[in-house]
């Protein structure tokens, strides 16, 4: 493959910009285009460094927006599409699900569709790529005996969200056997590091202990995850896109299963240790059991050995090295977080955990 157009879209959320900043610095000679359509999770100082670089363009739309997608393909000669635009949290679909059916489903097969055509025109390169990056949630909940999720797991999506995300990969596949579009899925495990919105439960965590407020917890604290540092995931993507079979899924994970509470206490010894003057110290004390999440699935687990297999790829950062660079950022870049507080994320926190 020569030099590749990347279309990124959602690349101003938080994989997005880290893999956005992977490729720039990985692959140099490459054009990035970023479509993003700034929602909250979206935000343009996770791209900051790149704004100079004479190989990157942003562009502020939806990918449900036909229009302007076709327009971005055909102006920036597109021959690669990684597809990370998606509503992301459990939580939010929960309380508002159409979002997640029109950006996951209605937005996937715009995209789908329209690299399609364009794909066509351009004589069914064998170069082209569409990358579409799923998440581990569609195979369902696993009990503590079963094996880990393989890429032959049913899908059994249980909550709005995973199913918005089911849905969509179903359209990916079945572009590839029907049309030959030259797509191929991963399903990651849960992502944590830098510029990560602070919903989700590692920056939760961390920004909670700064500010001294209660670490809030579901349940009974006992459910399990396998967590994947998002460098590695970025690689992983990098991997695929090069040497990845068309048609083909593969799923990414970080080997590291670990129960929440287990997780939460980790990062108060590692914050009890780089934070400087915590409010609350030890910061355990603040940890707080709060009412379950509706159809909280128990335990997820990736087995990632046909991405190390077939294609050589396997993570390098352990839990606790992932987990203190990550927490370092954010200890180190208040000014990134602190906006994001707003008083539309302190409502929506208040309606989650009471």
């Amino acid at each position: 493959m020569g030099k590749r157009n990347l279309l990124v879209t959602g690349g101003a959320g938080f994989i997005g910009s880290n893999f956005v900043s992977y490729w720039h610095d990985k692959h140099s000679e490459d054009n990035i285009v970023v479509l993003d359509a700034l929602t909250y999770a979206g935000n343009l100082n996770n791209l900051s460094s790149l704004k100079d670089s004479p190989c990157f363009t942003f562009v502020h739309g939806n990918i449900c927006d036909r229009t302007l997608v076709e327009k971005i393909l055909e102006d920036y000669s597109i021959n690669t599409v990684a597809h990370f635009a998606a509503e992301s949290h459990v939580d939010r679909s929960i309380y508002s699900p159409e979002t997640f059916i029109n950006t996951n489903v209605i937005g996937t097969f715009t995209l789908l569709e329209t690299f399609r055509i364009h794909w066509l025109k351009h004589n069914q390169s064998s170069d082209y790529r569409f990358l579409h990056v799923s998440t581990d949630e569609v195979y369902g909940s696993l009990s503590p005996e079963d094996p880990a999720f393989t890429e032959n797991t049913p899908y059994a999506p249980n909550s709005p969200y995973s199913a918005s995300k089911a849905g969509s990969d179903h359209l990916a596949r079945a572009y590839y056997h029907t049309y030959k579009l030259p797509t191929i899925i991963t399903n990651c495990s849960n992502n944590y590091g830098a510029f990560h919105f602070p919903e989700k439960l590692i920056p939760l965590m961390c920004i909670n202990i700064l500010l001294g407020k209660p670490l809030p917890v579901y349940g009974d604290g006992q459910n399990i995850r396998d967590w994947l540092y998002v460098g590695d995931h970025c690689s992983a993507l990098d991997t695929v896109i090069n040497y990845g079979v068309a048609g083909e899924t593969y799923n990414i994970g970080g080997n590291n299963e670990v129960k929440n509470i287990d997780l939460v206490n980790i990062i108060c010894q590692i914050m009890d240790e780089i934070a400087p003057s915590l409010p609350v110290k030890p910061s355990q004390e603040l940890i707080t059991f709060v009412k379950d999440r509706p159809g909280h699935d128990r335990r997820y687990a990736i087995d990632s050995s046909k991405i190390q297999r077939e294609l050589g790829w396997k993570p390098q950062a352990t839990l606790e090295s992932g987990l203190r660079t990550t927490l370092q950022w954010y200890v180190d870049n208040p000014q990134w977080w602190q906006p994001l507080l707003s008083e539309d994320y302190q409502k929506y926190y208040a309606q989650v955990y009471g």
